[in-house]
């Protein structure tokens, strides 16, 4: 079930809703890179012995909006592609919380990340990325893409907003006037 190289734990494939506890015992203190893919993940509490976690992959599970990440401020690769993810805000909101150092994430084909492979149209999928690019403004990478700075710009100019302010209140937001 569990495999280990290195620093890299895979539970893929096992048919889990948690790490195993002998699993966190054994490994938690030194795996830097977590994949979990292909299970039935919903909920993550288990996950809160790994602080040394860099990379976290939660491809094909059943990862909601409202999932309760543990703050792994070390993690800097998120996949969650293929889950349940229906409100981009409140998810966009937690990730921003507990993983400050996040640099890239991929999250295609969820509801919640339109685009032309889930029925998405071409405005839905650039607006989905202007707002998690305005929310996240250190990532480097979204989905299969490299962020710009051009298109760092275009998020602020277009949400206003940086990873200071809240996700999910445009309350008491300041709108910035062009200087043109």
């Amino acid at each position: 079930m569990a495999m280990l190289e290195g620093k890299r734990l895979s539970l893929a494939y096992s048919n889990l809703k948690h790490v195993p506890v002998e699993c966190v015992n054994d490994y938690f203190d030194r795996v830097e890179v977590l994949d979990l893919s292909h299970n039935n993940f919903s909920e993550l509490r288990s996950l809160t012995p790994f602080t040394k976690l860099t990379t976290l992959v939660l491809d094909h599970n059943l990862i909601p909006s409202h999932v309760k990440f543990p703050p792994i401020p070390s993690i800097h690769t998120l996949w969650v592609n293929h889950n349940k993810i229906t409100n981009l805000v409140v998810f966009i909101d937690q990730v921003r919380k507990c993983f400050p150092g996040l640099r890239h994430l991929s999250m295609m084909n969820n509801e919640a990340s339109p685009s032309f492979f889930n029925g998405g149209t071409f405005e839905q999928h650039e607006d989905y990325r202007m707002y998690v690019i305005s929310v996240l403004p250190q990532l480097t990478a979204l989905d299969d893409a490299v962020i710009t700075d051009d298109l760092r710009k275009e998020s602020r100019r277009i949400y206003g907003r940086s990873a200071s302010a809240s996700a999910g209140s445009r309350k008491g937001r300041k709108v910035r006037k062009d200087s043109s």
